[in-house]
């Protein structure tokens, strides 16, 4: 490859993020809702640092879960996923809080898409786990992207990027009553 074609294309890819997440014309995709930056009285977060403060990340999306839940339930069948403080039946065993932090490929993917199918991959890690553990259930889901603990009990926090997409759970592995 020549030089000035290369020029070309990596100034293309430069100029690609700047349109990265807003409708494009003909689009009839709606926009997630952007989270943006924290709120000027929230704690500033260094990267390696975790927090429990609730708020989320820089540059975050939340997303609907349900949306997530409802196109691939035929993929999450076996165990059932309560977020945050959502009500379930009584718990009979405890089997141990687990972390599902996921990345995937967000090339030509909108955001929505990238989001929800790692969302997907990161409750099917879940899934697995239960099941091996001997449970029937993940319970206090919650978002813990970067160690970011985030409740929300109809919303995750997803980071979508031109490249790559990130979504972390925590939540607790659990054998519920039938």
């Amino acid at each position: 490859m020549n030089k000035p074609i290369l020029f070309v294309f990596l100034a293309s890819l430069v100029a690609l993020p700047a349109c990265h997440g807003t409708a494009h014309e003909g689009s009839e995709e709606a926009a997630p809702a952007t989270v943006g930056t924290a709120p000027a009285s929230a704690p500033q977060l260094s990267a390696s640092a975790g927090s429990s403060s609730g708020q989320p990340l820089p540059d975050g999306l939340m997303m609907p879960i349900a949306d997530v839940l409802t196109k691939y339930s035929d993929q999450l069948s076996g165990v059932a996923f309560y977020f945050d403080d959502q009500p379930h039946p009584k718990v009979e065993k405890t089997l141990g809080e687990y972390v599902s932090n996921k990345k995937t490929n967000a090339f030509a993917k909108s955001d929505a898409e990238t989001c929800q199918w790692v969302a997907l991959a990161a409750l099917k890690e879940f899934q697995k786990r239960a099941i091996t553990e001997g449970g029937n259930a993940v319970i206090n889901i919650h978002s813990f992207y970067k160690k970011n603990d985030l409740s929300d009990p109809t919303r995750y926090e997803c980071h979508a990027g031109f490249v790559v997409g990130g979504v972390a759970f925590k939540g607790t592995v659990v054998k519920l009553a039938k």
